[in-house]
């Protein structure tokens, strides 16, 4: 993640590209509900910067970041465009057990909603830029900023342009966990069957 920008724009060859890519993202039911608002204009960007407290952190000794990154890019998923798939004769229809939110043991729509983001960020990669993710602290402005629609959440903002010199994130420091990774079991040494509320099988959303 990139917490500062150089003063260059990004070629609009290489963002069209960028946002191509994210439509290849997984997608549950092909349902389709990640959507995006690609914010350029300057004085918007510093709008954007303020919902997300960014004098906050230039007071904490990081660069104004969000402000100065020439592209914002809003990552915004429809739940109802997964419920009304899985309502359709294919998916379980009216009464099937994905029709209403509580079916969902996972919500899929957040689900895909990283998937984009992620090749979001590593298409930027791709073609030679930098990124970085923020969670607005304001969603509710964000909305009213951009004009989303009511039945359409805002995740947060992707950063995109050309990195320079930033303060790295303290969290780092923390180093990388070695337990993240599990083989065949979470626990190998345990017997079958001793892992407390272990399925009965697999299970996924069709």
């Amino acid at each position: 993640m990139v917490r500062n920008y150089a003063d260059r724009p990004v070629d609009d060859v290489a963002l069209d590209r960028i946002l191509a890519r994210t439509q290849k993202a997984p997608s549950a039911g092909f349902s389709q509900g990640v959507s995006f608002v690609v914010v350029e204009d300057a004085e918007r960007r510093r709008a954007i910067a303020r919902l997300a407290d960014e004098d906050e952190y230039v007071a904490n000794g990081f660069d104004p970041w969000i402000s100065r990154a020439p592209v914002h890019v809003v990552i915004c998923v429809r739940k109802d465009a997964y419920l009304e798939r899985y309502r359709e004769a294919d998916k379980g229809g009216e009464t099937g057990p994905l029709a209403t939110e509580a079916g969902w043991p996972v919500p899929y729509w957040w689900v895909d909603a990283g998937a984009s983001m992620m090749l979001l960020l590593l298409a930027a990669v791709d073609e030679g830029l930098a990124a970085g993710f923020l969670g607005s602290h304001n969603l509710d402005g964000l909305s009213a900023l951009l004009g989303i629609p009511d039945d359409v959440s805002p995740i947060g903002v992707v950063t995109i342009g050309h990195a320079a010199p930033d303060r790295r994130s303290g969290s780092l420091a923390r180093g990388h966990r070695p337990d993240t990774i599990h083989r065949e079991r979470w626990m190998a040494d345990a017997p079958p069957g001793d892992c407390v509320g272990a399925p009965d099988g697999p299970s996924s959303v069709p």
